[in-house]
């Protein structure tokens, strides 16, 4: 009879027990993968077998987060490299690496390849990968690239970019969400009315270019509910498991509760910026905080944290977009790069503006921890082994301690962008420790980060 593999490492702090409580337990780890979790402390060298145990007390030890939206390549100067860097000092164990590259969308199934050896090279983190299906019967590479491993694909209903971001229209997307209905892949859709915003930025741009709150403007609630609108009925049709990225507005939640209860197969994502800051924010960073959809009111931020407490926000993501602070400081708002670092401020931020709602952890922690965890593991296809702190799991781990006095400096980042929008910021928390399969890859103490290329490419199951 085979003996199980004796632990090597143990990690104890506080977790959700097996009984849904959260209390002191620990996570038993066998090479690269969870043994077992259990509830106290090994009572003694006995019991530990000669595994390493590492004690943080009343930190919080969780399954190392999933940043489902993370652009490694939207700006030359970052890559594979610094952003998984970047994201394993954040907590997160596992990117999933948007496709629109400053050099060329990867849009075949070749283009796949060459970034999944790119992950073996140089990531420090695990990655999944998303393709593009280009407007002009782009729909035709879905087969191709999904045998190639990418775990879902992403298009836009706004027209950013002819050669890196283009549009595609309500004809092209009834062809991609019946593809990536025939391949069994996540289909993610940036949603905002394309006529609305352009129509209002060539408004804009000739009256305000100076005022940050232009970029506002062109840019309302009403744009975004309709992208929605115009996503999920044609997902509907099509049976279709859509994703909708970076929801400003808390009225999106409620529909995509609505086309759910209808039979509809829809998830959608916030972000901390839209946790965290609100429109008027921007005159003090201006740029800085120019994103898409932009930032709303305060009644926009108290609703989806309202979504979050009842359940209805299955993913938060960073949308990292690594842009230097040359491409965010042009005087005319509309003419700055829209996006913000994120990654290395996806859990802090997250995690420690729930406890500042409620430090109960069964409350809003508890939802943003799935959020972060287990929501965008099971919505991307990788959720049988990321995402859980149980057995068989991969041993991902990232260990949060609670702290008022802990501070984001724009200095302490490990992105090339070499800012960040929460600088100043004492989110409440901060990410100790990171484990990835095992092994630590973040160690806040020390400034330890975990190697290059020992990173993998994940692809579904």
């Amino acid at each position: 009879m085979n003996s199980s593999p004796r632990p090597t490492l143990v990690v104890t702090g506080t977790l959700r027990l097996p009984n849904g409580s959260y209390g002191q337990g620990s996570v038993w780890i066998s090479g690269e993968t969870i043994d077992r979790v259990t509830s106290g402390s090994p009572r003694s060298e006995a019991e530990l077998g000669g595994a390493r145990h590492i004690d943080v007390g009343d930190a919080y030890v969780l399954p190392g987060a999933i940043d489902a939206h993370v652009h490694c390549y939207s700006h030359e100067g970052e890559g594979m490299l610094a952003a998984t860097r970047s994201a394993a000092a954040g907590g997160v164990t596992t990117i999933v690496e948007m496709p629109f590259d400053r050099t060329g969308p990867v849009r075949d199934a070749d283009l796949v390849n060459r970034k999944s050896e790119i992950i073996t090279r140089e990531a420090v983190t695990d990655v999944a990968l998303m393709g593009t299906l280009w407007p002009g019967g782009g729909w035709r590479e879905a087969e191709p690239m999904a045998e190639a491993g990418v775990v879902g694909y992403k298009v836009s209903l706004y027209h950013t970019d002819t050669n890196r971001f283009p549009r595609v229209d309500d004809a092209e997307l009834l062809n991609i969400m019946a593809a990536t209905t025939d391949v069994k892949r996540t289909l993610a859709v940036h949603a905002e009315n394309n006529e609305i915003v352009q129509h209002l930025q060539r408004v804009e741009r000739e009256s305000n270019p100076l005022d940050p709150l232009t970029h506002v403007r062109t840019r309302p609630p009403v744009s975004e509910s309709l992208g929605v609108l115009t996503a999920m009925e044609i997902a509907h049709d099509r049976g279709t498991r859509l994703h909708l990225c970076h929801m400003s507005i808390p009225r999106a939640v409620k529909l995509a509760a609505w086309w759910n209860e209808d039979g509809a197969d829809i998830s959608l994502e916030t972000c901390p910026h839209y946790l965290t800051f609100t429109a008027d924010d921007m005159h003090a960073q201006g740029a800085r905080l120019k994103i898409n959809p932009p930032l709303r009111d305060r009644e926009h931020v108290e609703g989806l944290w309202q979504g979050i407490g009842d359940g209805l926000v299955p993913i938060i993501s960073s949308d990292h977009a690594p842009w230097p602070l040359s491409m965010k400081s042009h005087e005319h708002i509309l003419e700055n790069a829209s996006g913000a670092p994120g990654v290395e401020t996806l859990v802090n931020v997250t995690l420690g503006g729930a406890l500042k709602r409620s430090p109960d952890p069964a409350t809003y922690f508890h939802n943003a921890v799935a959020a972060l965890t287990s929501g965008p593991a099971d919505r991307f296809g990788i959720g049988d082994r990321k995402g859980r702190l149980e057995p068989g799991f991969d041993a991902d781990l990232m260990v949060f301690r609670p702290d008022a006095g802990y501070t984001v400096e724009d200095d302490a980042m490990h992105s090339n962008a070499g800012w960040t929008p929460y600088s100043g910021m004492r989110p409440g928390g901060f990410v100790e420790k990171t484990f990835l399969r095992g092994r630590l890859i973040w160690d806040s103490a020390s400034g330890e980060l975990g190697q290059a290329g020992y990173g993998r490419h994940v692809t579904r199951a």
